[in-house]
């Protein structure tokens, strides 16, 4: 018994972080934008697939669940453009399958003309609409992961 307790709080504080992050937690503040990146309004994605999950979530909900809250994150330098966009679901997301095929098709990976990535971890799901090598990418992931472990 005196077992179970401690296995059980050490589970209940490892958890909690997942669930207690925000959307707005999630997000790249401004000092964390690199200096050659601008914020932009709207959707800049790499390929239309991503930008239609994000305008179109509701038409999916049966298959990838309901989602609560969504934002997104646009940006552009001299080099480089695209969007992270954000979910969070009333439940766990339920859709990887139906999200690799939409975004990679039948490769079922991203490749360089499909180069989305994204994370599903508990209610939450952030896919970059980035090339693989965008430096905003690199610092955004390093943030989710560390948020989200």
């Amino acid at each position: 018994m005196k077992i179970t307790i401690p296995l059980s709080l050490l589970f209940l504080l490892l958890t909690a972080n997942v669930f207690s992050q925000t959307l707005a937690d999630l997000k790249l503040k401004p000092k964390e934008i690199p200096k050659n990146y601008t914020l932009n309004d709207g959707n800049i994605c790499i390929t239309p697939q991503a930008c239609t999950f994000y305008n179109d979530i509701e038409t999916y909900s049966n298959i990838v669940g309901t989602v609560k809250n969504k934002s997104i994150q646009s940006f552009r330098s001299k080099g480089d453009r695209g969007s992270i966009m954000y979910f969070e679901f009333e439940h766990v997301f339920k859709g990887d399958r139906f999200l690799q095929g939409l975004l990679w098709g039948k490769d079922g990976q991203p490749t360089d003309e499909h180069p989305e990535e994204y994370i599903a971890k508990g209610k939450f799901l952030i896919i970059w609409s980035l090339r693989s090598d965008s430096p905003l990418r690199e610092k955004s992931e390093a943030k989710i992961e560390t948020l989200l472990q």
